[in-house]
């Protein structure tokens, strides 16, 4: 495979899956990924040996830059560091100048100031964009309300000029509009809204939306526990504060009031001012039974609700992967790319000669006896491009299955489908002599057995438990097998047999490695 058509294919699925994916992203988002799949339609047809190069170029400033860099500010709004936060969405906000993100520093600088205690100067920043008919100005009311604890204005303001369609559109306002109905007590209304927050998201919501409103739900309603799992692994890179008023929440309308008040009083020595105001609304209210408060349906949601967050640790492993480091699957990386530096240094990885000397598979070799080619080979990599390509493979799809089944299974499961994908190629060689005899290198079918390993997790999944995550995951990856099964007929010297029996014997191995756990009551 050529650098360019590499970039091609990157290109292509990248932008057609954000278009796939137009209902959860923003309209500038949508307007990128089709300027940059047109600039690759139009170059394919007039320049075709320089499309990758151009389309690529785009993709990375206009699409690459852009998430990573709007990512690593959110990360840091969730850590609560709003100085740095603002600093670097000043620097990325001119990659993608559209959906509000020139205003968006201002904002960050106003909760900066609010957390230092310049709450007025704060307001007076923000309050500039209030009177906007634009999420940036509803951004604004909302964190203007949240700076005075003002919930009940909060509440009021959604339900009297926020139409119901524009919350459809602004999912993070219906989170706020949620977490207000708990705030002053409509544990119902609260429960209701998450229901059809759920129904509105549709088949491929946001994780992280979701589960920000299992936290408030979880919080308010006393479920202690599923508090503490959420903040254990979802919310794991939330402030220390942040994660210990939720629990100190959850403590409190469970009835565990003198913890509550424990957690609330050492949080009192950040200083944090929109944080205090926050905890004096808290205790200052009424104390709210769930029990006694929460009609039938609102219970039979609050269950549905408990067994939503165990599939989703069970089934989407990226929330696992929050939690859990994939030490397996990077000390195969590691060790890839040594093998890599070594085969370059003895002569390079494009010489049939040094491939074979260093192991790689050859069927005539390998019927000869010297068996250790199925195993050396797997670590062996014709080019940089073949190396790359693999490895991010690896590190998507390997971590995945390493945080599902554990790194034990993961070894066993990956060099079970890079031993048996070696072995296929070399069998059928042999069987059909007419065909020409080629070496064979690469952890392809390995890594596409982590793919099948995953597609087999998701179905048992979506086949035992009705887990919806699971099924969403499933067309994903089906979506990627089709892609590269698709790629692998239009490339030469692609091994097709070591990859669709590397996916095959992958589904296998997941299928008889992962036991579904019990399940929540």
């Amino acid at each position: 495979m050529t650098f360019n058509l590499f970039l091609i294919q990157l290109v292509l699925f990248t932008c057609v899956v954000m278009l796939i994916r137009g209902q959860q992203l923003s309209r500038g988002w949508l307007l990128v990924a089709g300027f940059v799949l047109t600039a690759l339609s139009v170059s394919f047809f007039t320049v075709p040996d320089w499309a990758g190069l151009i389309s690529g170029s785009l993709w990375v400033v206009l699409i690459l830059l852009p998430i990573v860099g709007f990512a690593h500010v959110n990360r840091l709004v969730s850590q609560e560091r709003y100085q740095r936060a603002w600093k670097w969405a000043n620097l990325v906000k001119w990659l993608h100048p559209a959906d509000g993100y020139v205003e968006y520093p201002h904002l960050l600088k106003g909760l900066h100031l609010a957390q230092q205690g310049r709450l007025e100067e704060a307001k007076q920043l923000i309050s500039q964009y209030q009177s906007a008919n634009t999420p940036t100005g509803r951004n604004a009311t909302v964190i203007l309300h949240r700076m005075s604890a003002d919930w009940t204005g909060l509440q009021q303001w959604v339900e009297d000029c926020v139409p119901q369609l524009m919350l459809q559109k602004e999912p993070w306002l219906w989170l706020n509009y949620l977490r207000s109905l708990g705030e002053v007590g409509d544990l119902n209304a609260l429960l209701q809204g998450m229901e059809q927050l759920e129904q509105t998201l549709g088949r491929n919501p946001s994780p992280q939306l979701l589960n920000t409103g299992r936290l408030y739900l979880m919080a308010f309603c006393g479920q202690v526990d599923q508090v503490q799992r959420l903040l254990q692994q979802v919310f794991i890179s939330y402030s220390e504060q942040t994660r210990q008023f939720w629990l100190a929440t959850a403590e409190l309308r469970a009835g565990n009031a003198t913890t509550a008040l424990a957690l609330f009083a050492d949080l009192r020595r950040f200083g944090d001012r929109p944080l205090q105001a926050a905890i004096d609304y808290r205790l200052a209210a009424p104390h709210i039974d769930p029990v006694i408060v929460l009609t039938e349906p609102a219970r039979l949601f609050l269950l549905q609700s408990r067994l939503a967050i165990a599939q989703e640790f069970r089934y989407n492993s990226w929330t696992a992967l929050t939690a859990k480091k994939s030490y397996a699957t990077y000390s195969l990386i590691g060790l890839n790319l040594v093998v890599f530096g070594f085969s370059t240094a003895m002569g390079g990885t494009n010489d049939l000669e040094v491939l074979y000397r260093l192991g790689a598979l050859l069927p005539e070799a390998v019927f000869a006896g010297e068996w250790w080619r199925l195993m050396t080979a797997i670590f062996l990599h014709a080019g940089w491009l073949h190396l790359a390509a693999n490895m991010l493979g690896l590190y998507v799809f390997g971590a995945l299955v390493e945080a599902t089944l554990g790194y034990r299974k993961f070894l066993c499961c990956y060099f079970f489908c890079g031993l048996g994908s070696m072995f296929t190629v070399a069998t059928i060689a042999m069987l059909n002599p007419q065909a020409p005899w080629q070496i064979t290198v690469g952890a392809s079918g390995a890594v596409l057995g982590m793919v099948g390993a995953e597609a087999a997790i998701q179905l048992k999944g979506w086949r035992l438990e009705k887990a919806k995550i699971a099924r969403d995951r499933l067309r994903l990856i089906v979506l990627v097998v089709v892609f590269q099964l698709l790629s692998d007929l239009v490339t030469p010297q692609v091994s097709l047999i070591g990859h669709l029996s590397g996916v095959s014997l992958g589904f296998f191995a997941g299928s008889v490695l992962f036991r579904v756990g019990p399940k929540s009551p």
